[in-house]
């Protein structure tokens, strides 16, 4: 199989444990669902799904040397997400909207019920030790480490939205090594840039004003729609547009549904007014301390840049937001 991704350009997969994983359809099902959640209102032209970051991550990965459990770790790491990604945790209460845990809580129980178990039994590969992620360290790390996921949604991001060039993607992945189980840049200077790049990419998107409406606004409408039974968490496990469609069904008789859908599709100006507001939001907030490597010592930024010490320490905590929409009836 060819395939060509965005930022790592054309590669031949030949596994054939990795072929069937693609075609299940646990992973199948993630071409429809949007890897940002539902930006694209915000930014017309940056769609790009979970099945596009989870390729991603397995060619990360095997492009660094890592092993096929730690591969196959990689590319079904995000098959529990539901419809619109992580705007779903703010169907519920106010910590999932702080850590965005809904689809990693979930993850083993979602895996094991789907068709990934069985066939990987079919190669002898042990179901249990792929979802132990403690095996898997390049794959997934907490915060402020890297990890391949981290690594891949980040530049990605950042092609995508323009944040960067290839010039600059080519950059990245030309001075990040792996020493063991350490994902390393081989000079301070882009470890900080990379550094800095991430912390842009969370202010300007992953937990900026405009996301934290969309997550808010998406998160709404689905729950009003699960109350009004609309839609049930079944129909929720499908693609985003499937979703919407069986939503919207009940739209043209149904005002608030209506004014969701508004506030959902960016009709609706949202102020962050901590004076005067509708509802108080958490978002999520990501920084990263990378590892580099300086005269055979691997260091990380803070340890040199004790600046960077403090951003972490402060800008790591979830965001506080006050929205109120306006103009609703125009």
């Amino acid at each position: 199989m060819k395939y060509t991704d965005r930022l790592y350009g054309t590669i031949k997969i030949t596994e054939p444990v990795i072929l069937d994983i693609i075609k299940c359809k646990a992973l199948q099902r993630l071409k429809g669902v949007d890897q940002a959640g539902y930006f694209d209102v915000y930014i017309p032209n940056t769609h790009h799904t979970r099945f596009e970051h989870s390729l991603g991550v397995y060619i990360l990965l095997k492009n660094y040397g890592a092993p096929l459990q730690e591969q196959i770790a990689g590319l079904i790491h995000d098959v529990s997400h539901s419809a619109f990604s992580h705007c779903i945790d703010y169907v519920f209460g106010v910590e999932k909207q702080k850590t965005h845990l809904h689809q990693d809580n979930m993850f083993s129980d979602f895996v094991l019920k789907s068709d990934i178990p069985n066939m990987l039994h079919s190669y002898n590969i042990d179901i249990t030790y792929i979802l132990n992620e403690h095996h898997f360290p390049l794959k997934e790390k907490e915060l402020p480490d890297l990890c391949a996921d981290r690594i891949d949604y980040s530049l990605r991001t950042a092609i995508i939205y323009k944040a960067i060039s290839k010039k600059d993607l080519h950059y990245f992945l030309h001075h990040l090594k792996t020493i063991k189980t350490q994902w390393v840049f081989d000079t301070y200077t882009s470890a900080q840039t990379y550094a800095s790049l991430f912390r842009t990419l969370n202010n300007n998107f992953y937990s900026g004003l405009p996301s934290v409406t969309m997550f808010y606004t998406v998160g709404q409408y689905v729950k009003y729609a699960l109350e009004k039974g609309y839609t049930n968490w079944t129909s929720l496990y499908t693609t985003d547009k499937k979703v919407i469609s069986q939503i919207n069904k009940h739209l043209s008789s149904d005002r608030q549904l209506q004014q969701l859908w508004k506030r959902m599709n960016n009709k609706v100006k949202v102020l962050n007014d901590p004076d005067n507001y509708e509802s108080k939001v958490y978002v999520k907030s990501r920084l990263v301390d990378p590892l580099f490597l300086e005269q055979g010592k691997i260091m990380r930024v803070s340890d040199k840049n004790r600046k960077w010490k403090r951003i972490i320490e402060t800008e790591s905590k979830p965001k506080e937001y006050f929205l109120r929409f306006i103009n609703e009836d125009q």
